[in-house]
């Protein structure tokens, strides 16, 4: 009996003892496919060399200082690199465990840059519904995981939620994708309106949305149009990146395909590949000047933020993505998993959407192609898919309430940047065969 309390309790998990590559390895010595880095997060897959190379080095020279007494020159070489590769005008990395760390410290950053320059009246966020932004207090409050919020509302600060960006199933048919990204725009607006231009923190974005809806992507236009109301108001934006971003949709930062600056970025799971807990927001300059000219100091700390392996570990990661140009085979790969997901689920009876860039797709579930119906939530037909997924030595990120927190399902794929063309036949063939299987054991 495990003494591990584990996220679900009913079924017991295989051991993983090894990985190599895109594989991991449990104790019976049955190999998985990793499809889905995990939760988007092995980008160079497992057992790099480069990276544990690193990792010990770092070891050997010192693993651990306190950000409050020292900085290390890990740390600051770690921050060169993501400030030089960062959008424009970011001056500053803010290193944290994980992507809830790093969205809490975003939400704070923001609130206390207002507090700085005079403006202490604004207090509201406005954020989507079916976006996923971390499990923490104010992460989870500014999501809009609804199955994960539910139990814990009441411990929630308020949150202003709108549309999400999801041209599958809400562009009408009379409108361009640039018109119905401009109608999500006029909603924002109004929701400005009515709480009070000047009272707005932030707008909080998943630049390409990931968990919870499986990989919705924006139309044409709309993030820029976000940009220039949030500017029209003094609004800051965040984007959150921490699945979607660090080369995973075959750019470094997933705004670079939108032609949008964000004020506050966060990243995580991509930054360092699943080696060591790191996450970071990438902060413009005015925000930082804002506290340095002010209070001279950011709230906010943790005990292992900075932590000397996890950013050595992190370094290394992007380092290797640089130096053996992933991000042009994210997109050469990205483009050949599109093709395939197509080819072999294009037609499927219950496949309703194939969507995605780079190496981050999402295949949405469906009763009925035609009216785009969605399974009895009862069915649970994407935790059979995942079941029958790994009986065929897959692992691939389903999840359920696709729609509205309740209804709909959806399979994400986000494989590691080294991913092959042998592999890539693989994830689709036996996808495929999950999909089918999960449908035919849950019809009953």
């Amino acid at each position: 009996m495990s003494h591990v309390l584990h996220r679900q309790l009913k079924f017991p998990l295989p051991v993983a003892v090894g990985g190599e590559g895109c594989w991991l390895i449990d104790r019976d010595g049955r190999r998985y496919l990793d499809a889905s880095g995990g939760a988007a997060v092995s980008c160079l897959g497992h057992g790099h060399p480069d990276v544990i190379a690193a990792m010990h080095a770092q070891i050997d020279r010192l693993a651990y200082a306190h950000t409050s007494f020292f900085t290390t020159e890990v740390a600051e070489e770690l921050a060169d690199h993501l400030v030089a590769h960062a959008p424009p005008g970011t001056s500053h990395a803010y290193f944290v465990s994980g992507g809830s760390e790093a969205v809490e410290a975003a939400l704070k950053m923001a609130r206390q840059y207002f507090v700085e320059i005079g403006q202490p009246q604004r207090e509201h966020f406005i954020a989507r519904r079916q976006s996923y932004h971390g499990n923490t207090l104010g992460a989870l409050a500014v999501g809009g995981n609804e199955w994960r919020r539910r139990q814990f509302a009441p411990l929630l600060i308020p949150v202003t939620h709108v549309s999400p960006c999801y041209e599958y199933r809400d562009r009408r048919a009379d409108e361009t994708p640039e018109q119905y990204g401009q109608r999500l725009v006029t909603e924002l607006a109004e929701a400005i309106d009515r709480l009070g231009g000047e009272r707005v923190i932030a707008f909080v974005a998943e630049t390409v949305v990931g968990a919870t809806a499986g990989a919705l992507t924006p139309v044409p236009g709309y993030l820029k149009g976000v940009r220039e109301l949030c500017d029209r108001h003094g609004i800051l934006l965040i984007l959150d990146e921490v699945m979607c971003g660090m080369g995973r949709t075959g750019t470094l930062h997933a705004c670079e395909q939108e032609g949008v600056v964000p004020d506050l970025l966060t990243v995580a799971k991509g930054l360092g590949g699943g080696y060591q807990p790191i996450g970071a927001v990438l902060a413009q300059r005015r925000i930082v000047d804002a506290f340095a000219r002010g209070s001279g100091m950011f709230h906010h700390g943790h005990t292992y933020i900075g932590h000397a392996v996890a950013c050595a570990a992190a370094l290394a990661v992007q380092q290797v993505i640089e130096r053996d140009a992933l991000l042009e085979r994210v997109q050469r790969q990205g483009h050949g998993l599109a093709e395939r997901l197509r080819a072999t689920l294009g037609t499927h009876p219950h496949v309703g959407d194939i969507r995605g860039r780079g190496l981050f797709w999402g295949v949405e579930l469906v009763a009925d192609r035609a009216t785009k119906a969605p399974f009895n939530p009862a069915r649970r037909l994407h935790a059979a898919v995942k079941r029958e997924a790994m009986a065929r030595g897959l692992m691939v990120y389903p999840m359920g309430g696709t729609i509205d927190g309740r209804r709909g399902d959806h399979v994400l794929l986000a494989p590691p940047f080294i991913v092959s063309d042998a592999e890539l036949d693989a994830i689709v063939e036996r996808l495929a065969a999950a999909i089918d299987a999960a449908l035919a054991a849950t019809a009953a």
